[in-house]
């Protein structure tokens, strides 16, 4: 016990590593009492054959009622009854007063500008005289996709039973407004059921991508489905372990997704019109969406790969630059573009944050290293630079890192590995708890100003403002609140 308090108290690991390690050491204390027990004790063979018989008793007992449902960001189990199916929630709006302000749209995964940070609307600070107004909520099928906004229209991806569905809601009712469904499931204990990335509308046309590897584009008006390509079969391999994660990118007419596992290539651009195949490039794949960005003057997509980061030439691909990244862990989070000529990368499991900037010479792209740091270790989550700092969450907890040299500022608030955006200079930031948080942070604090429950499960899905129309959700139930504005 003594060994497991010690685990859990060690700062330099990861809190998923340091609940790997304890489950590790419970279960070799329980096997050796067991041992001791049953050939070692002193107590008579009957006893020790009735104990033996009550545990086994005990442990069919509890696993016929009780199942792994999933587990948190944290790797702590979620349990849940057996007999309980997602599946069979009724998706019932409630009525609730229609949003009357004029909304922007918010086309694709964190925002207009694929960066998670609005310029507006001002919001108000005071929830508890003027708190956020629920508009409707209901249930939805599984998945951890989160919401694109164009016009009266809302677009996600979820689960229902055999089927991947993209969805369109109407946004101020939350009524459905068509479906589209692929006859797919994909699902893991650990990573849950359903699709993983968030739609991307451009152009009116919808392209999302499953959790099984399915790209799919759709008219944004009625569903119709304009084309549809299989990206796994494209590169060759095969369904990655936790699911396809990475959402669109739309660079002129090319769609970007990362591929499939054990494939010749990871990056896999299709022409927006037509689907057809244009180029791929670097190898094993992550889950992080790519992004594009123009650094030292080169336009390019950055990108992380499995053990790298590069940055790859529009039109064809080409690798324009690469260096080593990671300990053999997953990338989920997305890279984050500061400035004409640098860029952070950042990851969980203990791998922590660099970043790099980039200068052009006769042979093409130099890259030089300017900081590394164990500071920020973003998961999933969304990282942002305000007054000189980096802000993220870092192993699930709230900090600011000094973005000259990536020293520490701060660090506090657990709020689990949630999902955030900028708007002005409030942050709202949907904590894995279901919780809603709005902040102001700076480099002395996070300045935490109020909070409000909007679900009771855990919620990993980025959220998604048009306005002052809030659109959130997690794997069971989707909700649109109305935020007070100055």
């Amino acid at each position: 016990m003594v060994t497991i308090i010690g685990v859990q108290f060690y700062e330099e690991w990861p809190f998923q590593r340091r609940n790997l390690i304890s489950y590790e050491i419970g279960f070799v204390i329980c096997i050796a009492l067991l041992i001791w027990w049953l050939f070692l004790s002193r107590a008579p063979l009957a006893l020790r054959m009735r104990v033996l018989g009550v545990i086994l008793l005990m442990g069919l007992a509890v696993g016929s009622l009780v199942k792994i449902t999933g587990v948190s960001g944290d790797m702590l189990p979620i349990f849940g009854w057996r007999w309980s199916r997602q599946a069979e929630l009724a998706a019932t709006s409630i009525p609730y007063l229609s949003a009357k302000v004029p909304h922007t749209d918010f086309p694709q995964f964190y925002g207009p500008d694929c960066n998670g940070v609005l310029a507006g609307p001002a919001l108000a600070d005071n929830w508890a005289q003027h708190p956020p107004q629920l508009i409707w909520k209901h249930a939805v099928g599984a998945g951890w996709s989160g919401f694109a906004i164009v016009g009266d229209l809302c677009i996600t991806q979820e689960q229902h039973e055999d089927n991947e569905c993209v969805t369109a809601y109407d946004l101020t009712t939350g009524q459905q407004r068509w479906s589209h469904n692929d006859e797919a499931h994909f699902d893991t204990t650990i990573g849950g059921a359903g699709p993983r990335a968030t739609p991307t509308i451009d152009h009116g046309r919808v392209f999302a991508l499953g959790a099984t590897g399915i790209l799919n584009c759709l008219e944004l008006a009625s569903g119709k489905v304009i084309w549809t390509r299989d990206v796994v079969k494209v590169v060759a391999g095969k369904t990655p372990t936790w699911g396809m994660a990475s959402s669109p990118l739309i660079v002129d007419d090319l769609v970007i997704v990362h591929g499939g596992e054990e494939g010749t290539h990871s990056l896999v651009a299709l022409s927006c019109s037509d689907g057809e195949f244009v180029w791929k490039a670097g190898k094993t794949p992550s889950y992080a969406t790519p992004v594009f960005a123009t650094l030292a003057g080169v336009p390019q997509v950055l990108a992380f790969h499995h053990g790298s980061i590069a940055g790859h030439d529009v039109k064809t691909g080409a690798e324009l630059w690469q260096r080593p990244w990671g300990n053999g862990n997953v990338a989920c989070a997305s890279p984050l573009v500061i400035g004409a000529d640098e860029v952070l990368f950042s990851s969980g499991y203990g791998v922590g944050a660099e970043l790099l900037k980039l200068s052009r010479n006769d042979t093409g792209l130099q890259v030089q290293s300017l900081w590394q740091s164990n500071r920020m270790k973003a998961k999933f989550s969304h990282l942002f630079t305000h007054d000189g700092c980096v802000f993220g969450l870092d192993d699930g907890i709230f900090a600011c890192v000094d973005l000259k040299d990536g020293s520490r500022q701060w660090r506090e608030g657990r709020y689990g590995h949630g999902q955030g955006l900028v708007v002005g200079d409030h942050y709202l930031l949907m904590a894995e708890s279901g919780e809603l948080v709005l902040l102001r942070p700076t480099r002395a604090a996070p300045n935490e100003l109020a909070r409000i429950r909007v679900f009771n499960s855990k919620t990993w899905n980025p959220i998604a403002l048009a306005g002052d129309l809030l659109l959130v959700r997690n794997d069971r139930e989707a909700a649109c609140l109305r935020l007070p504005l100055q």
